[in-house]
Parts: structure tokens; sequence; C-alpha cells
């Protein structure tokens, strides 16, 4: 722990856009008192920004840390998440990762426990196209854990498992998420849980059209190439949280 150490100042705006995305998705249902998002520092990419451990409804600007990639608290000596290494180690593996989500969400779990794959089911999860591993943490530990990713060897076989993904599924457990900024990983976390849930309710009526992986990548490029196309849900998302925009 480097509580000391000196490091670049963010954008104006990036901490608070990092502190309302824990509270939209406890407002949304995608993280409780657990699960947690991270950003990698917009001026120094060695570098990344989440809370202290805390509940993140609870979660405001004073309790932001800077953390360096192999998860080393640079800023504050107060209490970390156990499982920071999954955001370090995946910002070492993806330089194109800006935002990372950690989830239990209740929609998810299904299909971390099952054979059945998760799939684009409408235009909106365009980005679960690209395919969807589920990560078995008994193969990178050598055997039964508490199936928290607590250090860098996990951090990193979760990463490895992840690949060029944008999602991964995690046996027991929920999913990690990423995104090219923050807004975008929100909206990855919450439509992911929404099209885990509509996939679950068409399957028990019979056969299901899913997206083609044609469909599914020119949905996500209608959804996900601009900051613009993210502003309007997020403008949302923040609306019912806050009543204003």
């Amino acid at each position: 722990m480097q509580g000391s150490t000196r490091v670049s100042p963010v954008s104006d705006g990036l901490i608070d856009e990092l502190v309302l995305a824990n509270k939209i998705l406890y407002d949304q249902k995608i993280v409780d008192g657990l699960g947690h998002i991270s950003v990698r520092h917009d001026k120094d990419p060695t570098k990344y920004l989440m809370s202290r451990m805390r509940a993140p409804a609870l979660v405001e600007a004073d309790d932001i840390i800077t953390y360096d990639l192999d998860s080393n608290q640079l800023t504050d000596n107060r209490k970390s998440y156990n499982e920071r290494y999954i955001h370090g180690e995946i910002y070492k593996a993806r330089p194109d990762v800006v935002s990372i989500v950690h989830c239990h969400t209740r929609a998810l779990i299904p299909f971390c426990v099952t054979k059945a794959p998760l799939q684009p089911i409408y235009h909106m999860s365009g980005f679960l196209g690209t395919g969807v591993p589920v990560f078995e943490i008994r193969e990178a530990a050598g055997g039964p854990t508490n199936m928290l990713v607590r250090d860098p060897k996990l951090g990193h076989a979760l990463a490895l498992s992840l690949g060029d993904k944008n999602l991964v599924l995690m046996r027991g457990h929920g999913a990690t998420l990423v995104g090219r900024s923050i807004k975008n990983a929100v909206f990855r976390a919450i439509y992911a849980a929404e099209n885990a849930a509509m996939q679950m309710e068409a399957m028990r009526l019979g056969e299901v059209t899913y997206l083609s992986a044609e469909e599914a990548a020119l949905g996500a490029e209608v959804n996900e190439t601009s900051e613009t196309s993210l502003d309007r849900p997020w403008s949302n998302w923040k609306y019912q949280l806050l009543g204003k925009e």
C-alpha cells in the first residue's frame, strides 16, 4: 500500500461520473451492497480509480482511491475491495478497456451455472453477440475456493477468460463487464441483465430466435458508437435516481 504516492489529477467530472455510476448501478439493481465499478485514469493509463470498500449506493467523491495496475492503493489507506484484482488485471490485459463493472446480478446467475449460453435476444444487447465466456475458478485455482478473485493470479486468469469479449460470466459468482467509458460499461451491465431476464422468459415459451452475429454487430454499432448514443439512457437512469438530468 502506497498512500503517499503522488498521482496526476484526473479531468474535471470523471470522479463525479464514477460516483454517479455507482448509484445508478444500485438503483437499477445491478449491484446491491456488493459489487463495484472502476474507471481507468484518463491522464495515466497505468492507473485506475475505484471506491474504497463501501456499498455502491453510499459512494461519494471522497471515497475514490487511485490504484496502479497491480491494484496497490496510491492515494488512500482505507480498506479496499478484496476483488480489486479483477480490475487491475483486466486493465493490464486490455488497453482498450476504460471502465469495468463487477456484479452479482440476479438475472445473470442462471447463465453462470447452466449450459444455456447468454445470447443477444434484441438489438440493445448486440454487444453480447461476440460471445460470453464462463470463468471456472476451480481451474484457475487448482481446486475449491471461496469463489472470490482475491489475488493477482486469479485476476489474471479471469482476464484471460474474458479475452477480447465484453462480458465474462463467473461460475457460482456473477459477472464482469467492460466498456470503453463509464457510460458504456453501465449500459452493458444494465442491458445484459435485461437480456438475461427476457431470454429466460422466451426460453420458457419455446425455441428462441436470437440475433445473428451480423445483426448483433449492427445493433451494437448503432447503440454504442459514440457517447451521444449512450447519453439518452444515461440521462434517463440519472433522472430515475435524482429526479433531474
